[in-house]
């Protein structure tokens, strides 16, 4: 049984596809028709229309735009606030971090400063900022604090560094992970603070670490130079700590059924 042949465009419908194509509006164009029967079934009137139409292509734009800021951005995983286990971290200030969501510190050009132990979720709040932040329209980085030290000492050798400097100038937040880890060389710290003074009071930096800041010294060996770090980021700043116990090792201890897993000699 032969199927039957799709009617024809009409000159008109044929004009029309050409020029939504050329207007480069691929929703309107995919939906321009059901639109119009939805309509004609509603009795809407030709602005009704119209309105939904550049609304359907108005939203996909802002997702496609998001979609691509988050790409960019280079996050580990994807994480939202909704997902962080609150129960498990009590200590961690929720109403703070749903205000912080909305975007506000981003326009005065304040830091957030994620603390705590190891496992405690910060890497999954800073996450969660940064892809608020880029739903906002915003530009974001998410760098693991040691691979930007050893970009910067490379993009430094290979004359790039003034280029990856323009790069993070036009960012509006700055994700800094696990800050405190490994100690910094002496001229990764000093590229590290170059980070750090060209973001102050122009873009927001959101930085999580393990270390109190009386042990930042151990970081960046110079106490010159980390209270000069340490100025910067908690000028403006909003501090969240993080207290509770390490979701990895709580997951661990129930996969073995309750016992505390063996911990590795200290090297």
């Amino acid at each position: 049984m032969s199927r039957p042949t799709p009617p024809t465009p009409s000159k008109p419908q044929t004009l029309l596809q050409h020029h939504l194509r050329a207007l480069k509006l691929p929703t309107m164009l995919r939906e321009y028709e059901k639109t119009a029967t939805l309509c004609a079934k509603e009795n809407a009137d030709h602005p009704a229309f119209l309105l939904r139409l550049a609304e359907a292509e108005l939203l996909e734009r802002e997702q496609r735009s998001t979609q691509r800021r988050v790409k960019e951005a280079r996050f580990p995983s994807p994480k939202t606030l909704e997902g962080f286990d609150f129960a498990a971290q009590p200590s961690v200030n929720k109403a703070l971090l749903s205000e912080l969501m909305r975007g506000v510190y981003i326009a005065a050009r304040e830091n957030v400063l994620l603390m705590g132990s190891p496992g405690t979720g910060k890497t999954h709040l800073a996450t969660a900022l940064g892809m608020a932040a880029c739903g906002l329209g915003k530009r974001v980085r998410f760098f693991r604090t040691t691979e930007l030290i050893t970009q910067l000492m490379e993009a430094r050798d290979d004359r790039q560094l003034t280029r990856l400097r323009g790069q993070m100038a036009r960012l509006d937040v700055l994700i800094l992970d696990e800050f405190g880890y490994v100690p910094a060389s002496k001229l990764g710290a000093e590229l590290f603070f170059d980070v750090i003074a060209q973001a102050y009071e122009r873009s927001s930096i959101v930085l999580t670490t393990n270390m109190p800041f009386e042990r930042w010294t151990e970081i960046l060996g110079c106490e010159r130079l980390t209270g000069a770090v340490l100025d910067r980021i908690t000028h403006r700043c909003h501090i969240i700590e993080a207290s509770g116990p390490s979701y990895r090792l709580e997951q661990a201890r129930r996969r073995q059924g309750g016992r505390a897993p063996a911990r590795a000699k200290p090297s």
